[in-house]
């Protein structure tokens, strides 16, 4: 749903004078938006004899953007499908294992105030050649620790957590492409059905992140004009940005549910095996049930996410969505237990359907709202939201398992009771958008594109 536009860097030489009337009269909605439109010149007059134009070298940058996203995303689930087999090959417990995904996800975290002033800097070709450059050496490294002799988990671990640093450079650009996580949950049971394999899986691994790294380096320079209006508007300055960001309400209204759902969306898929092993599954099972997942969410998501794109409706679908996904982490909770795959199956597929449709619609919609913030701010923030719940929540969950009476060894009952509490307290939330007290007025984003559209073609 955004646009990737590869001469976002390219901004004005003078920044725009920030405007501010602290003794307006209009009331807290319109301040905050009055409060973001202040940060840049007047939007019709600044583009208005301004070219736009898609050039087929976008694609190219889309395509590499694209990669990258199922690469990284394969490397952060290398060794969640396989945790037992992992935990046998380097010596240590499924708890030691879970660290390689929270440390992937702190990593994120600890990188993304680097990752914001690239993209608003830089844009998005210096963030995928970063990005490129983290993977490539992250890989390695963690092949280096897994070959040698008994593994080397200490190497591994910081390989995993060069790569944790790549995940924000080209997951905070567009909407992020999970399909790697699938690729990994399912494949990776296959590559490493014994201990001894466990390195054969991580140079794998390897190798087709290489390859998908590699072409990053060959990306064309920006094109000659934006493909939007909205798109050649010049940047907002970071920091009034940041501080009209924290007076918008609307936001927070996003981002704390956006934060809640992806931390246990990452939680969930981490620790997925651990959820369904202790029920009598096997490690394929656990990763087919992490492929429908995020399989049948991608394909979802890919119905479903045009539709609303031309509609418009995106705040109807917020209020459908976030409820069902509440009811499938509550669900969740007696799917192990019926020692077959027909419910975890079903739960994952409808869970992940509705994870993936509501995932681009929230982000999009929070480009609208906060619009003419630059969108990588807002979707960094969110995305180190969730990254950062979701590695917290790793950890409590894992600190539960087997404390329910009467549940098999190593249940993982009361994890999933804690994910379902919390996921229900956060449904009110985004309830509350669109209320008058939380409805910003003025131009967005979608407007400014609109108007100029019809400029153009009263024009013609």
């Amino acid at each position: 749903m955004q646009r990737l536009t590869f001469n976002d860097g390219q901004s004005p030489k003078q920044q725009p004078e920030v405007l501010e009337s602290p003794t307006s009269p209009i009331d807290s909605a319109s301040r905050q938006r009055a409060q973001g439109e202040a940060l840049l010149p007047d939007g019709d007059a600044a583009v208005s004899a301004q070219e736009y134009r898609v050039y087929k070298r976008r694609w190219f940058g889309l395509v590499q953007l694209i990669l990258l996203n199922i690469v990284v995303s394969w490397d952060w689930l290398t060794f969640a499908a396989v945790s037992s087999t992992s935990a046998d090959y380097f010596g240590v417990t499924e708890g030691v294992i879970n660290w390689l995904s929270t440390a992937f996800l702190f990593a994120f975290v600890a990188v993304s105030p680097a990752v914001i002033w690239t993209l608003n800097k830089g844009g998005p070709k210096p963030a995928i050649l970063l990005a490129s450059i983290f993977v490539l050496i992250g890989n390695w490294i963690r092949y280096a620790g897994a070959r040698a002799s008994g593994g080397h988990f200490g190497v591994v671990m910081f390989g995993q957590i060069l790569i944790g640093f790549a995940q924000p450079f080209v997951l905070s650009a567009p909407t992020t492409n999970p399909f790697g996580a699938a690729l990994g949950q399912l494949i990776g049971p296959f590559w490493a059905t014994k201990a001894s394999e466990v390195p054969n899986m991580v140079l794998y691994t390897g190798i087709l992140s290489t390859v998908a790294s590699l072409p990053a380096f060959f990306i064309p320079r920006a094109p000659p004009s934006p493909p939007s209006a909205s798109s050649a508007h010049p940047k907002a300055p970071l920091k009034e940005s940041l501080q009209a960001l924290k007076r918008n309400s609307s936001y927070y209204l996003i981002f704390i549910p956006f934060s809640v759902y992806v931390g246990f969306f990452n939680a969930a898929s981490s620790l997925l095996n651990q959820i369904f092993e202790p029920y009598g599954f096997s490690e394929t099972d656990a990763g087919i049930a992490g492929a429908l997942l995020i399989v049948v969410g991608l394909v979802t998501s890919a119905i479903v996410s045009p539709i609303i794109d031309r509609t418009k409706q995106y705040l109807l679908a917020i209020k459908l969505l976030v409820p069902l996904i509440a009811a499938m982490y509550l669900a969740l909770i007696w799917a192990p237990q019926t020692r077959t795959v027909a419910a975890p199956y079903a739960i994952c597929s409808i869970l992940g359907a509705s994870s993936f449709a509501l995932l681009p619609v929230a982000l999009e919609y929070l480009v609208e709202i906060t619009f003419p913030i630059s969108p990588e701010i807002t979707s960094t923030t969110c995305w180190v939201g969730g990254q950062l719940l979701g590695a917290i929540f790793i950890i409590v969950m894992d600190a539960l398992k087997g404390t329910w009476a009467d549940e098999p060894e190593g249940s993982m009952k009361p994890a999933l009771v804690f994910q379902a509490v919390i996921a229900a307290v956060a449904v009110p939330l985004p309830l509350f958008l669109g209320f008058r007290a939380t409805k910003a007025k003025g131009k967005g984003r979608l407007d400014m594109d609109r108007n100029r559209g019809n400029d153009v073609a009263s024009a013609r």
